[in-house]
């Protein structure tokens, strides 16, 4: 290493988690640590994804750190724009911006037994650190599928998380494909100004009605000045999703009656052709894949101007799209709303543990960590938003805050017990996996879909299959008996005199 300091953490993401983490470290007093970001500003997915009509599909005084509530939020739900604002003012007002490192990308990184330390490559040269903290959020790398003939197109091509603003999409003849959540967003936003729009689809998604308005001046400046009124709020939010959506997800799926019926009745009321009702109506199980909520979404599509089309796609020309019917659509620009690839994350293939091998080796296309946090035969890593975490019913927010209390308490107990080292037991995170697939094997994600929640093995990696207060729960302290800790190695210098190198904050 060029570098011969070596740092008490290094955090890779600047999103919700890896700020999350790094406002953490300085409420425990921890100041020597840096904060890794590829991007040009935090924000995480909410920096990357800057596409039109960008919006979270949670509630507003959900979506926010629980120790930094926002009452200038203007909508029920927040814009892309708000939350990324949001994210930077958290930054800013806990005093992360000094340690982070903007336009910096992790090339690789190798935990280095002897020194009981991870060495870091990155865009921007060595980095040293006792304890790495793996953020880089579920939905950050674009799912770019292989069409045929895509080489062949001449016209402008780009992926929903990488927007292109330099065309402006009027008059033009746009092909939209996939019809997920970003989808959902980004053909209402766009409907109105293109000349033409085909959205190829290929499996129609369940639609919700969405509840998003206006959150008015008087009712912000009521927030700014009785606080207790948004918390009370955020409290009655969590409890009424927690209490209706998850046991009909992650128990018994009859309790999704009610909301299959408010989505068929939405469906019904909103397209009134029968033909087009029918190419619209999902055969799947309502929550299998990921239900999105629109109010634009179907009157878009029954606009003058777009066509849908639901045959699949043959192969791209250098100006058009021919459809499975052979069809061909004349095109100016394709755009991806091809979702994300959350069980095959590059950041994965850049991690090497004790053994050598990398994440991605060890994990084989299943990624799997106990509590989806740590991962046997990688010491000192800290994965956030990690396997089997995400959710179909409320705020990942909730679930980073109970990792970050783990995660803090982890690094506390090291400095307690004179700890340079912890490794979860394999036998510890084998049994708490066998667990979470058992669980899951009757939730509906599981129920015979094709979704991003199951990966290429046909194991589902993605979701938690239980309320989150229960996950709160097991996070609430760091369970040291599941974890090997080591103290410092002995180290000889080089006039071989001995010495030992501190544990993590106790220089």
């Amino acid at each position: 290493m060029n570098d011969a300091h070596v740092h008490e953490v290094a955090i890779v993401g600047a999103g919700f988690g890896g700020l999350g983490m790094a406002i953490r470290l300085k409420e425990e007093g921890i100041d020597d640590f840096v904060l890794l970001e590829r991007g040009d500003d935090v924000g995480g997915t909410w920096w990357a994804n800057s596409y039109p009509g960008a919006q979270c599909d949670v509630p507003s005084n959900l979506y926010s750190f629980s120790f930094a509530p926002n009452p200038n939020w203007t909508r029920a739900y927040p814009l892309r724009d708000e939350i990324q604002a949001y994210l930077r003012a958290c930054a800013e007002r806990y005093g992360v911006v000094p340690h982070m490192r903007l336009g910096c990308e992790l090339l690789g990184a190798t935990w280095v037994a002897g020194e009981q330390r991870w060495e870091l490559e990155t865009s921007q040269g060595p980095i040293a650190a006792r304890v790495l903290v793996a953020a880089p959020g579920l939905l950050s790398e674009p799912c770019e599928p292989a069409l045929p003939g895509l080489e062949r197109f001449e016209g402008n091509a780009f992926h929903t998380a990488r927007w292109d603003h330099g065309d402006d999409l009027a008059g033009k003849r746009v092909a939209v494909i996939g019809t997920g959540a970003s989808a959902v967003q980004v053909v209402p936003a766009i409907q109105p100004r293109v000349g033409r729009l085909t959205l190829f689809q290929r499996t129609p998604p369940w639609v919700a009605p969405h509840m998003d308005r206006e959150v008015t001046p008087r009712m912000r400046e009521a927030y700014r000045r009785l606080p207790a009124l948004q918390q009370l709020s955020r409290a009655f939010i969590y409890s009424l999703v927690e209490l209706l959506l998850a046991p009909g997800m992650t128990r018994d799926r009859r309790y999704l009656k009610p909301a299959e019926w408010i989505v068929k009745l939405k469906l019904r009321r909103e397209v009134p052709d029968p033909n087009l009702r029918r190419r619209l109506t999902p055969s799947i199980q309502l929550g299998c894949k990921r239900l999105v909520f629109s109010n634009a979404w179907y009157p878009a599509l029954q606009a003058p101007n777009v066509e849908l089309v639901s045959s699949g796609i043959r192969e791209l020309r250098e100006h058009s799209i021919v459809d499975g019917d052979g069809v061909e659509h004349e095109i100016d620009t394709l755009i991806l709303a091809t979702g994300f690839t959350p069980a095959e994350l590059p950041i994965a293939e850049r991690i090497h543990g004790r053994d050598g091998r990398s994440l991605a080796q060890v994990w084989d296309g299943s990624p799997q960590a106990y509590l989806g946090t740590t991962v046997t035969g990688f010491p000192n890593l800290l994965f956030l938003y990690g396997p089997n975490l995400n959710l179909g019913h409320t705020s990942i927010v909730y679930m980073l805050e109970s990792q970050l209390a783990y995660a803090t308490d982890a690094l506390r107990t090291m400095r307690l017990r004179g700890a340079a080292e912890f490794e979860v037991r394999p036998e510890v995170q084998a049994a708490y996996n066998e667990e979470i697939q058992e669980r899951l094997a009757g939730t509906v994600w599981n129920s015979g879909c094709s979704s991003w929640y199951i990966d290429r093995n046909g194991r589902n990696s993605i979701m938690w299959p239980g309320y989150t207060f229960e996950y709160r729960r097991r996070t609430r302290r760091f369970d040291t008996p599941a974890y090997r800790l080591r103290p410092a190695t002995t180290l000889r210098t080089s006039n071989g005199a001995s010495r030992s190198h501190p544990p993590a904050h106790a220089r």
